[in-house]
Formats: C-alpha cells, structure tokens, sequence
C-alpha cells in the first residue's frame, strides 16, 4: 500500500482544514487509516483513525468534537476534515495505513507499516 497524503497548509486558529489520504494497492476488511501528527520538538501523537469496513471511527480525546476523519471508498482516500483550529494543532501530519491493525494497537503508531510523507499543518494565533 502507497499512501499520498496533501491538504496541509498554513491558517489562522478557529480556520479549518482538510487533509487527504490517497491510498494504493489492497485494502481488505480489517483496513484502518489513521492520522498521527508530530510537533516541533515533540514524539509523534495519534489522531484519529478508521476501519474502512466497519466505519469505526476512534480519536484522541484533544481533537474529539473538532476533527473528523472520513473515507471515500471509490477514490480509496480518506480524509481528515479539521475545524477550530488551534495553534496546538500545529504539526507535520501523517497518514498511516494496515489491514492487520488489532485493535489494542488502532491509537499506536508501531500498529501501522505503511505511512505517507507528512503535510505541515501551521495554525497562527
């Protein structure tokens, strides 16, 4: 699986932001995509991610009620729509993608082996 990831950019806080994923290659039942952001100077921290088939959606608890993340089947591309933007917010952010993620490990990174380049996220204040 290949995975593009675009959308980043920079915008002022309370803006928002849509992020793509286009993913190649097989998928299968248990596929999740996620998104994994790192900060300056920080580790990598989850986002959110999704089961393609179920539509199971998990987030971490400091975008929950402001980032959605969504997937397009037919274009085998999710998203990642981001609102109220916080200065916080400002990272590189990834997409990573598996079909044999357990679910113990959809919120961990080391759950993922496909990843895609990063998209700069920079919110102002």
């Amino acid at each position: 699986v290949q995975l593009q990831a675009s959308g980043g950019g920079l915008v002022q806080a309370g803006d928002s932001l849509r992020l793509s994923c286009a993913a190649s290659g097989r998928t299968g039942s248990r596929f999740f995509m996620g998104w994994f952001r790192q900060a300056p100077g920080k580790e990598r921290e989850f986002v959110a991610t999704m089961n393609w088939s179920s539509g199971s959606t998990y987030y971490a608890d400091s975008v929950k009620g402001r980032f959605t993340i969504s997937r397009d089947n037919r274009k085998n591309t999710g998203y990642l729509q981001m609102n109220r933007l916080k200065p916080e917010d400002t990272a590189v952010y990834y997409c990573a993608a598996d079909s044999t993620v357990i679910l113990s490990q959809v919120r961990e990174g080391d759950g993922y082996h496909y990843w895609g380049q990063g998209t700069l996220v920079t919110v102002s204040s």
